[in-house]
Formats: structure tokens, C-alpha cells, sequence
């Protein structure tokens, strides 16, 4: 069995997650922001082979948790499924959004094209959500690179063609981040193309967890 975590960035979805044996494990936001209280968390599910897969800022935090995870615990997962976001020395090139005002806040969401119209509609669901967007966007904002040895796992990283903030130079350089193998898979949509091209997204990430999963079973016998 390999456990699978999952995060997502804020502009969508907003869940982080591990799955193993059917069941669900969730963490607190604030656990999320806080990398090393996330790794500290996940250590009892990680007794077996895992994967961490992030969405834009979803990445950072799976690509950091590794990091941490290696400088604390001597852990490291099996493959890093990276999606719609530029490597971490790439620096963000986007004017900041998280310090805004409130309604200049809302429109920039509105034409990530992520959020549902609905709930940018909803006055009190969206004040109640304003916090931990913004909160959110300040991670990636102001985030800054430290340099350290590459990951031992391989990468595999998705972009949109359609993605005018994430372009195909800035997902390559996730190549820089493995000493392991590197695969880039440009798919049909623009940053929410998880979404649109799921299908697709599925498929190539139930053929490498396929195949991850018989290099384990062919080295346990």
C-alpha cells in the first residue's frame, strides 16, 4: 500500500489530506502553514512507501514537507507529483494580491477563474474564507528559497497550456530540485487545468504509481 498526501492551493480547493487503508486523515489549516507541525503529524502514516502530490501552492508545501521531512526524520517520499506551480528558485513574477483591500482581493480571485462565482457572491461565506485566502496567498508571496541538496525521489510536474502565470520554463526547473528521474506533462487547460484535463491527470498518475508500485514489489522479493 503507498500512502498518498495531497494538498491544494487556496485558489481552489482547500484540503490536505492522507489517505491510506481507506481511511482519511485531515489537518488543521494551521498544521499545513506550519511544515514542520504537518511532518511531525504525518510521521505515524508514514511506516510505508508514500507520495505527495500539490496543486500550485499545494507544491510548495509538498516540496518543503520533503525537504523537512529528509533534514528531520531521514524520510523521503517515493515520487513528488508537482502541479501548476513554478520550482521554488523561480521567482514569482505576479503582482502581490495578498495585501489588498478587500474587494480588489475578490476580483483578482475572480479572474484566477478557480473560485465557484457562487461563493464570491456570498457575502458571509466569503468574509468567513477572506482570512485563510489571503493568509494563503501570503505563503506564496513571500516565500523564499533556501538552497539545499536535491531530492532523492523523482518528479513528476504538470502545467496547463493555457496557464499564462505558470509556464512550461518554470515547471522545467523542477528538474533542478531531483537527483532522481524527471518527467514534464503539458495538459489541455489554464491553471485549474487539474480540473478540466482530470482525466487525463489521473491516468498518468495511476501509470506512475503503477509502476512504482511493481519496482517495490520486485525489490521486496
Amino acid at each position: 500500500m503507498i500512502a498518498i498526501v495531497s494538498w491544494h492551493g487556496a485558489e481552489g480547493l482547500y484540503s490536505a489530506c492522507t489517505e491510506a487503508h481507506g481511511f482519511t486523515v485531515a489537518f488543521q489549516r494551521t498544521a499545513v502553514r506550519r511544515v514542520s507541525a504537518a511532518a511531525q503529524a504525518l510521521i505515524p502514516f508514514l511506516d510505508k512507501p508514500f507520495c505527495f502530490f500539490g496543486h500550485s501552492m499545494g507544491a510548495l508545501i509538498a516540496f518543503e514537507l520533503a525537504r523537512e521531512l529528509r533534514r528531520e526524520y531521514g524520510l523521503s517520499p517515493r515520487h513528488l507529483f508537482v502541479s501548476g506551480r513554478r520550482a521554488p528558485k523561480v521567482p514569482l513574477m505576479n503582482k502581490r494580491i495578498h495585501d489588498l483591500p478587500q474587494q480588489e482581493f475578490i476580483e483578482r480571485l475572480r479572474g484566477l477563474n478557480g473560485t465557484l462565482p457562487a461563493i464570491l457572491e456570498h457575502t458571509q461565506l466569503i468574509e468567513l474564507l477572506l482570512p485563510m485566502l489571503q493568509a494563503d496567498f501570503a505563503i506564496c508571496e513571500t516565500y523564499e528559497y533556501r538552497p539545499e541538496e536535491p531530492l532523492n525521489c523523482d518528479i513528476s510536474a504538470f502545467g496547463g497550456l493555457e496557464d499564462s502565470h505558470v509556464r512550461r520554463e518554470h515547471l522545467e526547473a523542477w528538474r533542478e530540485h531531483t537527483s532522481g528521474e524527471f518527467r514534464l506533462r503539458m495538459l489541455a487547460g489554464d491553471h485549474f487545468f487539474l480540473q478540466s484535463s482530470q482525466k487525463v491527470l489521473l491516468e498518468i498518475m495511476f501509470r506512475e504509481l503503477y509502476r512504482l508500485v511493481r519496482s517495490i514489489e520486485k525489490t521486496a522479493k
